[in-house]
């Protein structure tokens, strides 16, 4: 959990990077950044379920991604649409916490800790 954290942190720090895109053009990144706000959108949901004392931890991370990026409005609504499938497609599923569930946010928890550092570093040296 502390890799992903630190990869969620480098990402906030290359924001100003990601700001100086071409209006309207979709960075290189968007593939990869949608799946990672899906990603946390389901950690969002599942975390809690198992039990994890951290309430908004993913929500929040999510909304210092977008924060740091400063995306148009467009974009915006794409990266929280693709929080919200995340935590959908959980919340349709799992209403206890299950060893399925637990294993989909541990899964959830490394794909997200290789997404961001894959970002961050393909897309920071720009």
């Amino acid at each position: 959990m502390r890799a992903l954290l630190a990869s969620l942190l480098m990402i906030l720090l290359l924001g100003p990077v990601w700001a100086q895109q071409t209006e309207g053009a979709a960075p290189p990144y968007d593939t990869d950044m949608m799946h990672l706000a899906e990603v946390l959108g389901a950690l969002h949901y599942l975390r809690p379920l198992c039990g994890a004392r951290e309430a908004n931890r993913w929500r929040d991370e999510m909304q210092g991604l977008i924060e740091a990026e400063q995306p148009s409005d467009a974009r915006r609504a794409q990266l929280i649409g693709s929080f919200n499938r995340g935590y959908a497609s959980y919340a349709q599923v799992y209403r206890t916490c299950t060893p399925s569930a637990q294993l989909a946010s541990a899964r959830y928890l490394d794909e997200g800790a290789k997404l961001s550092r894959d970002i961050a570093t393909r897309y920071g040296s720009n």
